[in-house]
């Protein structure tokens, strides 16, 4: 039997894991964190990305954790609406876009893996990756040496198997933005917001995002245009005072944002948001690399978790092919049927970023000229190659 390890336990890493399992293909999953969901920001998956979850059959594992998300409402500074954009066709039994605390997502992805009885190790350390002509292997930091046929990387944007895979290859680039996340609980604010739907405002001083739960609480977000949060400012800084920080970033502005963050809980403090336009190799010997590792989008793309699991579905088609010999043709495959689609999401996500960096005289402006663009430019129509996308395993589904 084929023999994969993949490097990264998160949302890409155990989808990966459960699609290779899918095609014949038994798979190790190596995770650097310890078990259990931690502090973390809330992510779309949208029709494509919830399509691939039902392809592995994982969707019924995480619905329930999921908050049907069908719409995103743009609302300026001022209060005045931008437009308004729905989130993609959903699937044939109803299934929208489905909103998940990413952590919590990750965890429920890596348990339904192991009671596949797909071997998910957490607490291990990838020191080194390597390839020769006849095998793969990956170093642990504790001397451990594991062999496959083949190594994936899941390991995100500051890959470990993508200097691997090329050492010249671009880094991360940083988009300007510092993101927050927070909860609201039981607030009065969650019935006044559109349900089943992402309300956004381009403030004055930074972006936010509101998203009401069936229970009654509300989720939001805040992208920051600043430098990067360096590890001084990081120690240095309380919850408390990046929490007043985001009230007054939110003051000048009409809506719910500065009362939802003044009686909110902080999930996420200070993460730069980086993107990785373009890489120009994706894989090398037996080393291949998927999701953020390859083709990282500003959230603004709201796609990076549906294209990592395009991403798990589409590779474990292609290697579901012989590979002892060679992955090449296979990875050649991978690279000529996700190529051009991730790069051209990841694109159209940068030049999203950039309405949210616009300083409060352009903002003016940048507000009338959104309202033309929401109007007739980015519709559900315009958008419908990105949503409607379905990843297939093909006949290379094993019995399950």
């Amino acid at each position: 039997m084929v023999r994969a390890v993949v490097v990264g336990g998160g949302i890409a890493g155990s989808a990966a894991g459960m699609a290779l399992q899918a095609v014949g293909i038994e798979a190790i999953v190596l995770e650097s964190r310890t078990a259990g969901v931690g502090r973390g920001s809330w992510l779309t998956v949208a029709p494509n990305g919830v399509a691939a979850l039902q392809e592995i059959g994982a969707l019924e594992a995480v619905r329930s954790i999921g908050v049907p998300t069908r719409r995103n409402v743009m609302i300026g500074a001022t209060g005045v609406p931008l437009g308004s954009i729905g989130l993609g066709r959903p699937l044939p039994d109803g299934t929208p876009a489905l909103s998940f605390r990413r952590p919590e997502l990750a965890e429920a992805l890596a348990a339904e893996a192991r009671r596949r009885g797909v071997d998910v190790r957490h607490e291990a350390r990838v020191a080194a990756v390597e390839t020769t002509d006849r095998a793969a292997a990956v170093t642990l930091e504790t001397g451990a040496r594991l062999e496959a046929d083949v190594v994936v990387g899941a390991d995100g944007i500051h890959s470990l198997v993508r200097r691997a895979v090329d050492p010249h290859a671009p880094a991360a680039r940083y988009l300007g933005l510092a993101n927050f996340g927070g909860i609201t609980r039981s607030t009065g604010i969650a019935a006044q917001l559109p349900a089943e739907a992402w309300t956004f405002v381009f403030g004055r001083h930074a972006f936010f995002g509101a998203l009401p739960t069936p229970a009654g609480d509300v989720v939001w977000f805040v992208n920051e245009p600043r430098p990067v949060i360096d590890r001084t400012e990081r120690a240095t800084t309380t919850d408390a005072a990046w929490q007043q920080h985001l009230e007054d970033l939110a003051a000048a502005d009409a809506g719910p944002f500065a009362e939802l963050i003044a009686a909110g809980t902080l999930e996420l403090v200070g993460d730069s948001t980086f993107d990785l336009p373009r890489l120009p190799t994706w894989s090398r010997g037996r080393l291949t690399l998927i999701g953020d590792a390859i083709h990282a989008p500003s959230p603004s793309s709201g796609q990076g978790a549906s294209m990592a699991l395009e991403d798990a579905v589409v590779l474990a088609a292609c290697l579901s092919e012989q590979v002892e010999d060679s992955p090449a043709a296979a990875f050649a495959a991978f690279d000529n049927r996700r190529r051009r689609r991730v790069e051209k999401i990841v694109a159209d996500g940068a030049r999203s970023s950039s309405s949210k960096t616009a300083g409060p005289v352009a903002r003016i402006f940048q507000d009338r000229m959104l309202r033309l663009v929401f109007r007739h430019f980015v519709t559900d129509k315009s958008q419908a190659w990105v949503h409607d996308y379905r990843a297939r395993l093909g006949t290379a589904r094993a019995t399950q």
